[in-house]
């Protein structure tokens, strides 16, 4: 699915590093600002047991799990709402993500620069959400005064929705202006839409990721509970893992290896396996799948699409020619150990277009092309 997380942050916080052990892609990465310039761009398995105990069920030829893409976006500074540092470029790249993954400096190192020289993770929270602010304030007041024209135009109807989008508008300028992000509006689905085309940066969702050294994996340092307590005012989530360590895990060929690493370190399961997951959800993505003795497979979806669309996802001549679907729930199978048994005690429906799917649902589709 074209669904994607951009990592952000200011220069050298290890987003690239991050970015890397994510998805096993050679993101560039040193001790200097601005080392990355122009996006990179990889995908990451989604960790799910659920597909490893379907395929030991099944026994099938094949097994592909779900992926999402992140994107590494080069870093940010004061002032790149003004064209500072990489700003424009930066800011280019962050409009075509869905959802923002904030990566927080929280550990002290001299051997690793700091662009403001001191580590303090709120004032570089504060500096890219301010900017982010600017940058989205000048998108807005542009609109605002290209909607002169269809508020005094002589269709009815244009004239209601300029006056309603200019309602709207209204209250994102007063909450940006402020230096607060537009999300914090709570807007409607219904207004959402109606401002979609200006894909503004303050109405993405937003995870921080605090990035620690090797001492704070398993307990919080004074920057960790400083990230905490601004992302609570937001009513964000943050996770904490230490960079440096997941590239390490990752560069071990075997799960041997990975799991006398972890055991270690004294971690139960690599952090990236909880940013994957966090950012799936972030985007409101869900997981369906497909079983049977070729392949066990797991879908990526949108929260809401109805069956004929995740047909769609599948192929879209599925889509198309979209009839019933078989459809049973993952828990159900563990319960009942068996697709018979699940046919015995009437677990397996026959759904047709209008049913939504839910996160789990094993789907079988009838089609006519």
């Amino acid at each position: 699915m074209a669904l994607n997380c951009g990592i952000v942050g200011l220069p050298n916080v290890g987003k690239s590093t991050i970015f890397s052990a994510l998805t096993s892609a050679p993101a560039e990465s040193a001790n200097y600002p601005f080392c990355t310039i122009d996006a990179n761009i990889g995908i990451a398995k989604v960790p799910d047991k659920r597909l490893e105990i379907l395929y030991e069920l099944f026994k099938p030829k094949k097994k592909s799990p779900a992926y999402l893409e992140f994107v590494d976006i080069a870093g940010l500074v004061k002032g790149a709402s003004k064209g500072e540092g990489l700003g424009n470029k930066f800011l280019a790249n962050i409009r075509e993500v869905n959802a923002i993954i904030h990566v927080v400096r929280c550990f002290e190192n001299d051997d690793i620069t700091h662009v403001y020289e001191n580590i303090d993770p709120v004032r570089d929270i504060e500096t890219i959400n301010l900017e982010l602010c600017m940058a989205d304030h000048e998108v807005v007041t542009k609109r605002l005064n290209n909607l002169d024209k269809s508020l005094i135009s002589n269709d009815k109807l244009i004239r209601e929705m300029a006056k309603k989008e200019k309602e709207i508008l209204e209250k994102i300028e007063n909450i940006l202006s402020s230096g607060e992000p537009a999300r914090k509006l709570g807007l409607n689905d219904s207004d959402k839409k109606m401002i979609k085309s200006l894909n503004l940066l303050t109405l993405k969702n937003v995870l921080y990721v605090c990035n620690v050294d090797e001492d704070s994996i398993n307990k919080k340092n004074k920057y960790v509970k400083q990230v905490e307590r601004y992302a609570e005012k937001e009513k964000n989530s943050v996770i904490t893992l230490c960079g440096k360590i997941e590239a390490e895990i990752m560069q071990l060929e075997s799960n041997e290896e990975k799991k006398d690493f972890m055991d270690l370190m004294g971690i139960e399961k690599p952090g990236l396996n909880k940013l994957i997951q966090k950012a799936y959800h972030l985007l409101d993505l869900r997981t369906f799948f497909t079983a049977g003795e070729t392949e066990v497979a797991a879908w990526t979806f949108k929260k809401g699409m109805k069956a004929p669309q995740t047909a769609g996802i599948i192929h879209s001549d599925f889509e198309k020619g979209f009839i019933k679907a078989e459809v049973y729930h993952y828990e159900d199978l563990m319960k009942h150990n068996s697709e018979k048994e699940l046919k015995d005690k009437g677990k397996i429906r026959l759904e047709g277009k209008n049913y939504s799917v839910n996160d789990g649902d094993i789907m079988l589709y009838r089609f006519n092309l």
